[in-house]
């Protein structure tokens, strides 16, 4: 898993150390039941720091980037852009669209390259070959358009929660469009010196976007490409449009075909002490997306997010309730239903003298994430400083212009091919003109705090960068709560009164996280298209695309989403929602703790996060130094565990938990099948709920949702269902 990071965490595509063999070790293959044979040329001992060897059969590419390429790549990242604001306003998981967008846009481009004719105005634009590289244009749009959604499962509704903007997003349109611009474009053009050091200098493995490049290149592997291509895709699209109905007809019987609650329906036949089981949370919630993100997550990571859930929501949070730590409120007057997973934010003082089981097991969560994934990078950088020659970090030779390629050169790319120096370091600094601009008018900040915002930004994108090329765990958006911090004390030290200090917080935390997950899953792409020989020129130009895309589209989203669920950012008190944003409750948190005269924490939350913050890393040293690799498995992932304390719902850890179950079994039964579709399915299973969820909003916009048509049989109350 790219471990559940933060409550906005990026679910790799593979998780290979849990689920699946290495890329050297993956061998040939040969099935009668899937008719395919995996070639040693596409999936042999290659070394994916190197880009793969050109094929003797090979037929170069006349057209890389094409307007049908962009075109179905926006399209397709639009759909896991929106799948991913509903996941992560549900429990703050995102999942990354590489593989999405390789698989599902060789089907569609397929089948236009062999239907539509080469010539004629049509033909221009849609007709002509189909190719890898043309391929990993499409997957490089999707993710750049499928982006930039953590802002809006984070920091911009924790903005509306503490009534620092208008009353309703719609009012603050041109707002969140600005702030978006600021965050993507900011990101985007920073990405090449990265490409330059960690791509090519320290050649980071980036394993998601070094198994989408294994894709592609088996997709367009002739004929057994082709059978495998066909079978990964009709994979794709059943469990997509099955998961997609599945969803939407969820709304209308959710106690029946989604959530099962059994604490409630015990109580109901007589055994009134079983109450509690509802009241914690504990019930079961038939979630396609969270099958399928433990399918992807592995056991480590999906077992240690379910045994958090067990230790904070089954054993510390009664504990709290029972020993006057931490309160609950009622929910029912008829029957003793009561919530423990409200937050106040309109009195602080409220947060130390009477705390909910959320509120007190949100700091020790925040905490272990935080010194876990900082430590985690730490370690990891460890080795790489001890090898790192001082040629390999020589930053003058980023810019140095070069009129030919030498045979020793690390970068073999066409200087054709390559970006130009100017058009990025153009692009940045017009970017950061454009930024400071916005955030001087629209949010109060100065030049100085706008470019301190932006600069944290470009610091984060290294530890991005560096983590998820090494672990495929991005960890920008826990890093990115030290933004707060900063500009916490800033605030402070500036005499701030409260909610200018708060905007000043949220603020700069979305540039700064909004802008290093961007350039993280940039680089991301950037490898895609280095293995497989992309002009980097074309996959710019993609990226800039989707990237206006994206900026419309997640401030278009968020609107809809807010109407169709106004709790999203105004929660009743009792906590309640069908979404329950942990990560917006996070955000918020951090930025009234740090902006208050005195922290708001309830003493025995400080010490618990203390002692469990410095144990996780104390487990994480341990882990690297004395346990042999073959065993750290076993050893609990605090990332994962951190994230349950944050998340009350604990139905998605356990769906997660048999999902992972589920992988590992199939794996061991049928290898083969596995690596045929256990990708295709499970993506499926993430896209499918997500956009089924996007059009219960819009149901529920156009007031035919089951709300309104709905039965409540099995549920406390229609409102906690579904």
């Amino acid at each position: 898993m790219s471990t559940a990071v933060e409550t906005t965490a990026a679910l790799p595509a593979i998780n290979r150390e849990n689920t699946t063999v290495s890329y050297g070790d993956e061998k040939k293959a040969n099935s009668e039941e899937s008719g395919e044979v995996m070639e040693e040329e596409a999936f042999g001992d290659h070394d994916v720091t190197r880009p793969f060897p050109i094929s003797p059969d090979y037929v170069e590419e006349t057209h890389q980037l094409t307007f049908r390429a962009v075109f179905v790549g926006c399209a397709l990242g639009a759909v896991v852009g929106a799948s991913n604001i509903y996941l992560g306003l549900k429990t703050g998981f995102t999942f990354g669209p590489q593989l999405f967008g390789a698989i599902f846009g060789f089907a569609i481009l397929k089948a236009i390259a062999r239907i539509v004719p080469e010539s004629g105005l049509l033909g221009r634009f849609l007709g002509g070959p189909f190719g890898p590289k043309e391929n990993c244009t499409v997957q490089t749009a999707a993710t750049a358009s499928g982006g930039l959604g953590i802002l809006f499962v984070s920091a911009v509704p924790a903005m509306y929660r503490l009534d620092l903007l208008s009353e309703l997003p719609e009012q603050d349109i041109g707002k969140l469009i600005a702030l978006t611009a600021c965050a993507g474009f900011f990101g985007v053009f920073f990405v090449i010196p990265l490409r330059k050091y960690y791509i090519i200098h320290q050649k980071l493995t980036f394993p998601t976007p070094a198994a989408t490049a294994y894709t592609i290149r088996s997709l367009h592997s002739g004929k057994t490409g082709a059978i495998a291509a066909k079978k990964k895709s009709l994979a794709l699209l059943y469990s997509f449009s099955a998961t997609f109905v599945y969803k939407v007809l969820t709304g209308y019987a959710p106690g029946v075909i989604y959530d099962w609650h059994v604490g409630w329906t015990l109580y109901r036949l007589g055994f009134t002490s079983i109450i509690s089981l509802e009241n914690y949370g504990w019930f079961i919630e038939f979630t396609p997306a969270f099958f399928g993100a433990g399918m992807l997550s592995g056991l480590n990571a999906s077992w240690s997010f379910f045994g958090g859930s067990i230790l904070a929501w089954g054993i510390i949070a009664p504990s709290l309730v029972k020993n006057g730590l931490a309160f609950g409120k009622p929910i029912s007057e008829e029957f003793p239903l009561i919530s423990y997973v409200s937050l106040s934010f309109k009195d602080p003082s409220q947060y130390v003298t009477n705390p909910s089981p959320r509120y007190w097991l949100l700091w020790p969560g925040v905490l272990m994430m935080l010194l876990y994934s900082f430590a985690d990078v730490m370690l990891s950088l460890i080795p790489i400083v001890q090898s790192m020659s001082r040629d390999s970090f020589n930053v003058r030779s980023w810019f140095t212009r070069r009129d030919s390629i030498n045979e020793e050169d690390e970068d073999q790319t066409p200087l054709e091919d390559r970006i130009p120096t100017s058009w990025w370091t153009i692009g940045l600094f017009l970017s950061t003109v454009m930024c400071c601009a916005i955030l001087a008018t629209q949010f109060h900040m100065n030049v100085g705090e706008a470019i301190l915002a932006l600069l944290l930004g470009f610091i984060f994108s290294f530890i991005g960068v560096q983590s998820s090329g090494h672990t495929d765990v991005n960890p920008v958006s826990t890093v990115a709560k030290a933004s707060q911090l900063i500009f916490g004390g800033i605030a402070k030290g500036s005499g701030l009164p409260t909610n200018p200090a708060r905007t000043l917080n949220l603020t700069a935390g979305v540039i700064a996280a909004g802008s290093a997950a961007q350039a993280s899953d940039m680089t991301g792409d950037l490898k895609t298209g280095y293995l497989l020989r992309a002009k980097p020129r074309n996959q710019f130009i993609a990226q800039l695309a989707g990237s206006v895309v994206a900026v419309f589209l997640t401030s278009g989203l968020f609107i809809l989403f807010t109407k169709a669920s106004p709790c999203i950012l105004h929660p009743p008190a009792t906590g309640e929602c069908t979404y329950g944003a942990p990560s917006v409750s996070a955000w918020a948190a951090v930025a009234i703790a740090v902006s208050s005269p005195k922290l708001p924490i309830p003493p025995s939350s400080g010490y618990t996060a203390i002692g469990l913050g410095i144990f996780s890393v104390v487990s994480l040293v341990v882990k690297n130094f004395w346990i042999p690799k073959k065993y750290w498995g076993y050893v609990p992932n605090w990332n994962a565990v951190g994230l349950a304390f944050v998340v009350p719902q604990v139905y998605y850890s356990l769906a997660m938990a048999v999902g992972s179950t589920f992988n590992y079994i199939w794996l061991l039964r049928n290898p083969v099948s596995f690596d045929m579709y256990m990708f295709a399915i499970s993506a499926g299973l993430l896209a499918g709920e997500g956009l089924g969820g996007v059009f219960q909003a819009l149901l529920a916009v156009a007031g035919v949702d089951g709300g309104f048509y709905g039965t409540a049989i099995g549920c406390p109350g229609f409102e906690f269902c579904g």
